[in-house]
């Protein structure tokens, strides 16, 4: 069957804090067709998914945001992913295109391989992978040591493995990308943004555009109809993970903290920095009571970078309880994360 009787899929990935949600958030209020997504999360708290529901979009109704949470796509195709993609196509009035967001911590080529998949081959094709980028994280080295280095040790000894799993999955993260989005540049000298984009084309197995942007922001004519194929183009996208039968998560920790009311955001962030800088932690994301205020507070945070805003009122007859993600390396002190949060 032609691509052209298919329902395209468009693939977000990135790391842990890269914007992907912010980025498929402002596709969804910019539509201009019928759309569906799929929201993974690392972890059992659909922030991302309460996140991209709050749109209030006619083109994309809550009931056509499909959440996937406690299990990353790469590792549950067969059992989430697929039957998920099939019940959004037989809805009476199916999408007009389909987002994926992934969780930061997936691997986007088992995901395009599903696309294979008998129970879907015909029905769906991805229209293209588009890899976000935190740019100011990666200028300051945080998903990987030292990439000259590291190229200089592979060429000495093709046999190297790779021993940080942050990088693996930044790099594979890359290796699969129709169209890199180097996001928060805004946070970047000129420089830097030359050396980010230098960086990146190094990984990068083929030509691939990359455009730079704040905030998520880019035109839907940007993202939408690619035209790529990519399921058909397994052999161009390269992956550290070929030849493993599953992508292992045990060397990252996740955990839930529950909140009590705050008096004032900035409270919120003193400690989160904190704690973020205390355990190196990678990401935190969640919602916050903030005493006398109607709206909950959306905190976001890479390393010890915060952001944070009311995104909508809580619901009525709902209690206002906050709650927060926390992500990291394997052998995070929880009750210690926990104490400097909580005071």
């Amino acid at each position: 069957m032609s691509n052209l009787a298919k329902v395209p899929c468009t693939i977000v990935t990135g790391f842990l804090g890269a914007g992907k949600t912010t980025l498929v958030r402002n596709v969804l209020e910019n539509a201009d067709r019928r759309l569906a997504v799929i929201v993974n999360e690392f972890g059992d708290v659909g922030i991302d998914g309460e996140i991209l529901k709050s749109c209030g979009v006619e083109n994309c109704p809550e009931d056509a945001i499909v959440e996937l949470a406690n299990g990353c796509l790469c590792c549950t195709v067969a059992d989430d992913f697929v039957p998920a993609l099939k019940s959004l196509l037989d809805r009476p009035s199916p999408p007009e295109h389909i987002v994926i967001e992934t969780s930061g911590l997936a691997l986007p080529k088992p995901l395009v391989k599903a696309f294979n998949w008998p129970e879907i081959a015909s029905r769906v094709t991805v229209d293209g992978v588009v890899t976000v980028v935190d740019g100011a994280a990666v200028a300051a080295g945080r998903f990987a040591d030292d990439p000259e280095a590291i190229a200089a040790q592979r060429e000495a000894d093709e046999s190297l493995g790779h021993d940080n799993p942050l990088e693996e999955v930044f790099e594979d993260q890359l290796l699969c990308a129709d169209l890199v989005i180097l996001n928060k540049a805004d946070l970047l000298s000129s420089e830097q943004r030359k050396q980010v984009s230098a960086g990146i084309g190094k990984t990068l197995p083929r030509a691939v555009k990359v455009v730079e942007t704040q905030n998520g922001r880019v035109p839907i004519a940007v993202l939408l109809g690619l035209g790529a194929g990519a399921e058909a183009d397994l052999a161009s996208r390269p992956s550290h993970h070929d030849l493993e039968g599953e992508h292992d998560h045990d060397d990252f920790d996740t955990f839930i903290v529950d909140l009590p009311a705050f008096d004032s955001p900035q409270v919120v962030i003193d400690r989160l920095t904190t704690a973020a800088a205390a355990h190196d932690i990678l990401r935190m994301k969640g919602f916050i009571d903030i005493v006398a205020k109607p709206m909950r507070l959306l905190v976001q945070g890479v390393g010890t970078r915060f952001q944070h805003q009311y995104d909508r009122r809580w619901a009525a007859g709902a209690p206002r309880q906050g709650r927060l993600v926390v992500i990291g390396e394997k052998g995070l002190d929880k009750a210690a994360i926990e104490a400097l949060i909580l005071g």
